[in-house]
Formats: structure tokens, C-alpha cells, sequence
């Protein structure tokens, strides 16, 4: 059979995703943390955009100098992408005379300034910020961020005020506050330890001793068991029921089988259950007061506000840069094809980066609207009329994809006169009521929580009982879903809640 080429034409519809959609679904479902961040990384790639803030500090400087450049609308934006924009000659007939005889005399003042005498002056100054004003104060003390101190800091910090250590026990105790794990235990094996420190496996045994007597009591322990142990003897509570119940009971003390305890240990059961107390008093973490992890604060991406009677629903540009395109570029624009090439480019990004962040806000208060027309009794009375509500329900109320609303809904945080509510939290199923209404499932957690508070400690409900406490009410739902939502509100059984005294 013989080989032959052949052409064919075929028409077809498709849907390709642009670089500037990609970016635009992209910005969606970022959250406002990793918007800023992508912002910021944009700002320092494209010399076109400008953050009006930076640019109004700059114009406030008492410096003299005007460093300010006035903004692009997105329409100037368009026509700066795709055409030639005239600029303004510069007077080549200017008189430069005065300007010349002005630097010659600056000259000379600068030739007769005593600099020796300046310089020492300065230098006993405390130096302050030229963007200050006389009459602008100073932070307290207080509101200074300061580097939290690490656990290896910390430890290294006693290790040297510790002066009874030879230089080949400190170099044994440095290798092993470098082996710790964020929470403070040893998690490298005690002979590696020895090996690579050239000890034998005893004195490395006692130079551990020594550390784990530092601060925090617990630290440099090898397992959980030891963490406590070392705790309860720093705290002198290490009597014979405490160390039985660290060293051989903590799965049942876990699930509060206090009297299966008493009967191993031959000990009263009150004993035990005070002895029990002083356990899960110890700290089994007691490196994690010295993480350097910033603790991440929740800023609403918008929020809904009630005047009269009327909500109001505002998106929050708090925080985010505010983006402009810098009139400075233009004047490049007739420096020759290349820059004009590459300018234009980067003026055709800034603008899809401005619009694609407005197109965001917007869808963002697009959504929060619906969710207001939803669940308007939610805002009004609390959680306990929270309604079931579903994504098609706003897609299609708002003319969107499910899959857009999905986006939007992740990571983003709504401030209401209930609290700050992730939005995803007013999407959730329905559990059906004998008197036909259906009741949203965050509302049913709300019940089963407020059961659950309100129980008899030495004889809490079990999740039949509260079955059948939520059939009174009308809410029919089953044992396994009790136990489901026990679960997520991360409430324990009924035989790990119970107290015995």
C-alpha cells in the first residue's frame, strides 16, 4: 500500500483560554492574602504600575522634590496599549544660562561648607526618617513588632549560660538542641548522636539529662512519656500514681476510664482522678511556645452592614495596593520601536491586572448580594435560622457558573452583624422536619451543641438521646448523623465526656 499526503480542512468550535482569562480565574480564587502577595510580586516585575499609596507618601516627603505622577483611566489605558500617544517636545530654546550660573555658585558653596564639623555632628544625632514631620509621633514601644525567639535560640541561650559544660559536652548538647523538632522532642536516635559527636553512648545519655533540665520544662524528650514525666517531676507532682498513669495508662486516661485505672493501680478513685487532672495539666507541646510562625489574622473580603432597614453590601480595599498605571511611561513611548514595543506590552498587562482585580471585587459583592437575598433571616436572628442553600442556587440567580461561584466562595471572609463568617459557611444541605420545613445542617450542629452544653455532666446524652431530644423538636435525623456532627464540632462521646466527681 502506498504512502501518500493529503490535506483536509475541518471547522470546529472550541473555547481557548487566554493568558489574560487564566489570570483572571486565577486572581478568583486567591485569597486576600495571596492577592496582596501577587500584587506586590507584579508591582516589582512591571515598572508601569504604581501603588497610589507609595506615590502619595513620596508626594508628602518635605524633601521639595515632586516625585509625583499623575494616574492612567482604563480608557487612557486602551488607547496608551494599541496606539502611538504624541508627547510633548522638549524647548530646546530654553534658556539654560541661569541654571548654569546657579550650579557654578552652588559649587562654590559646597567647596566652602565645613564637612568635618557636619559629619560629627550628624553622626552624635539620632538619625530620624526624612519622611517625618516635625509634628508626626513616633509608635508607642509597645506597638513595635518584635522577632519572636526560637526554641534552638532559647536553648542555645541557657547552653551558654551554662558554664559547667566542657567544650566536648556543649558540642554534644549543641548537636542535640539542633535535632529537636518544632515541638521540642528529640526525633534523631541517641546513638546516631554519640557516633557522629565521637562519645560514648553514656556520657551522651547524661549530657541529655542536662539538657532537658532547660527551659521549657519537657524539652529534648524522646517520646511523650518522657515529655510528661520530666514535667511532672520540674512541677514535684511525680508521685507513684501520676508516673503510673504517664507510663502505662494514657490511652484510658485519653478516654476518661478513670475507674479502670483505680482497679490496675489498687488506688482510690478519687486519688486517681486528681492524680489524673495533674496529667493533662502537663504540656505535651512544650516547644511550641517559641514557633516563630507569624499568628495569620482573618480580614473580611467584604462586608455586610445594616442602616435602617436596608443591608448594604461594601467590598474591602483595605489593605490591598492600590494599582495605577504611571504617566511617566508614556513619555517613553517615543524613545524607539523597542521601548515602545515593551512598554506597550507591559501596559496591556498592568490593565488586565487592574481589571481583572475589579472584575474580582465585583464578582465577590455579586455573590455576597444573592447570599444576603438567601439567607436574610440569618443576618436578622442568628445561625439558628440559617437556611439550606445550595451553589446552583446563586449561580442561577446571578447568571454565573457553579464553578465561578465555588471560586469565589473559597477563602473569602464576609464581616456581618453576626460575626465574620467564611462564605462558604452559608452553603450547607438540608435536613428534613416532620412539619415540612427544611432546616439547614449548620443549624442542627447548633442544636446539638447547645444540647450537649446544657447536659448533666456525671450523665451526658448519648447521641440516641439526642436523637430523640431533636425528634421533639421536629428535626428527624439519624444516629450516625449526630455522631457525624459531633464529630465536626469535635465534641467527644458521651463515655469521654462523662465527669465522675
Amino acid at each position: 500500500m502506498a504512502m501518500e499526503i493529503k490535506q483536509h480542512l475541518k471547522l470546529s468550535q472550541q473555547l481557548v483560554m487566554t493568558p489574560q482569562l487564566q489570570q483572571a480565574i486565577k486572581l478568583l480564587q486567591l485569597s486576600r492574602i495571596e492577592l496582596a502577595d501577587v500584587v506586590r510580586n507584579e508591582l516589582l516585575e512591571n515598572p508601569v504600575l504604581e501603588d497610589t499609596v507609595e506615590v502619595a507618601a513620596e508626594q508628602q516627603r518635605p524633601d521639595g522634590h515632586d516625585s509625583s505622577s499623575a494616574g492612567v483611566s482604563e480608557v487612557e489605558v486602551e488607547r496608551i496599549g494599541e496606539t502611538e500617544i504624541p508627547v510633548k517636545g522638549v524647548d530646546e530654546k530654553a534658556d539654560t544660562t541661569a541654571e548654569v550660573k546657579a550650579d557654578n555658585r552652588s559649587g562654590e558653596a559646597v567647596a566652602d561648607f565645613d564637612w568635618e564639623t557636619y559629619l560629627e555632628t550628624q553622626s552624635n544625632a539620632p538619625p530620624m526618617p526624612s519622611y517625618r514631620s516635625a509634628s508626626e509621633d513616633l509608635p508607642s514601644l509597645e506597638a513595635t513588632l518584635t522577632r519572636g525567639t526560637s526554641l534552638f535560640n532559647h536553648l542555645e541561650w541557657q547552653l551558654k549560660l551554662s558554664r559547667d559544660f566542657t567544650p566536648e559536652q556543649e558540642a554534644v548538647a549543641l548537636l542535640i538542641i539542633g535535632n529537636l523538632t518544632p515541638d521540642g522532642y528529640l526525633d534523631m536516635p541517641l546513638e546516631e548522636i554519640a557516633e557522629e559527636a565521637g562519645m560514648s553512648l553514656e556520657e551522651t545519655e547524661a549530657v541529655l539529662k542536662r539538657v532537658q533540665e532547660f527551659d521549657p520544662p519537657g524539652v529534648a524528650a524522646r517520646d511523650l512519656a518522657e515529655c510528661l514525666l520530666i514535667q511532672a517531676r520540674f512541677l514535684g507532682a511525680d508521685d507513684d500514681i501520676v508516673v503510673a498513669i504517664i507510663t502505662r495508662h494514657l490511652a484510658n486516661l485519653e478516654k476518661k476510664n478513670y475507674a479502670l485505672i483505680a482497679r490496675d493501680l489498687n488506688q482510690p478513685l478519687d486519688e486517681v482522678y486528681e492524680a489524673a487532672k495533674v496529667v493533662m495539666g502537663l504540656n505535651p507541646k512544650p516547644g511550641c511556645a517559641y514557633t516563630e510562625e507569624k499568628p495569620t489574622y482573618i480580614t473580611p473580603d467584604v462586608y455586610i452592614q445594616k442602616v435602617g432597614d436596608k443591608y448594604f453590601v461594601v467590598a474591602n480595599d483595605d489593605g490591598l495596593p492600590k494599582l495605577k498605571i504611571s504617566d511617566f511611561y508614556r513619555t517613553a513611548l517615543s524613545k524607539g520601536p523597542q521601548a515602545r514595543e515593551y512598554i506597550q506590552e507591559r501596559l496591556r498587562s498592568a490593565q488586565w491586572l487592574i481589571r481583572s482585580i475589579q472584575q474580582r471585587q465585583r464578582t465577590i459583592v455579586r455573590v455576597t448580594e444573592s447570599i444576603l437575598r438567601f439567607q436574610r433571616e440569618f443576618f436578622e436572628k442568628g445561625p439558628a435560622y440559617l437556611r439550606p442553600l445550595i451553589l446552583r442556587d446563586v449561580a442561577e440567580d446571578i447568571g454565573m457558573h457553579e464553578s465561578t461561584v465555588s471560586r469565589v466562595t473559597t477563602n473569602k471572609y464576609v464581616h456581618t452583624p453576626q460575626g465574620i463568617f467564611e462564605l462558604k459557611y452559608f452553603f450547607n444541605s438540608g435536613i428534613a422536619r416532620s412539619d415540612g420545613d427544611d432546616l439547614a445542617s449548620e443549624a442542627v450542629k447548633l442544636k446539638i451543641k447547645q444540647l450537649i452544653e446544657s447536659e448533666d455532666p456525671k450523665c451526658p446524652l448519648s447521641d440516641q438521646r439526642i436523637v430523640e431530644l431533636l425528634a421533639a423538636q421536629n428535626i428527624e435525623i439519624a444516629r450516625r448523623t449526630v455522631a457525624k456532627y459531633r464529630e465536626q464540632l469535635k465534641i467527644l462521646s458521651s463515655s469521654k465526656r462523662r465527669r465522675v466527681f
